[in-house]
């Protein structure tokens, strides 16, 4: 367990045994974007995922020795820099427990990591319309990359786009 400045609140890493709690996160995180119907992960596909193919690390945060937060992430590479990246996928607080700081106690978790992994860079997106994570995003000295659109290519799309390679 890792200390933090919040009394009782608490950081670990993800174990094999948590993979429920990171998918019953998952939900939550996605019932309050309005994507749960998205949600088609498994528990044995994140197993594979984060604890197999250690694809993505996962931080829970525990307050009073219940779990309340997490955080998915994974790197990406920077070119530009030449040095890897921190890119945060997922961070949810739950309801109740928002407003003590703990969310912020999570990305400067995540930003000392970064620092100390000699990441050069630590990203996420967030939903347009989600004007609270926005306003303390910025509040955290966050830089919104309104320059940038992201693409994404998937399901039947991704398979055509595949199948356009010919060897």
């Amino acid at each position: 367990m890792i200390d933090t400045e919040l009394s009782n609140f608490k950081l670990r890493f993800a174990q094999p045994s948590d993979t429920l709690l990171i998918l019953e996160f998952i939900r939550e995180l996605a019932e309050y974007e309005k994507m749960l119907p998205e949600v088609i992960a498994t528990e044995e596909v994140l197993r594979e995922s984060l604890f197999e193919r250690k694809i993505a690390e996962v931080i829970i945060g525990e307050f009073q020795n219940k779990p309340v937060c997490f955080a998915l992430f994974f790197y990406n590479f920077s070119t530009f820099l030449g040095k890897p990246g921190i890119y945060l996928e997922d961070l949810f607080v739950k309801p109740k427990m928002r407003g003590k700081g703990i969310g912020k106690i999570m990305l400067s978790f995540l930003a000392k990591l970064a620092i100390e992994r000699k990441c050069g860079r630590l990203e996420w997106w967030c939903l347009d319309w989600n004007e609270p994570s926005i306003n303390f995003y910025k509040h955290l000295g966050a830089t919104p990359m309104d320059d940038w659109t992201v693409y994404r290519v998937c399901d039947e799309e991704l398979h055509k786009l595949a199948n356009g390679f010919k060897h």
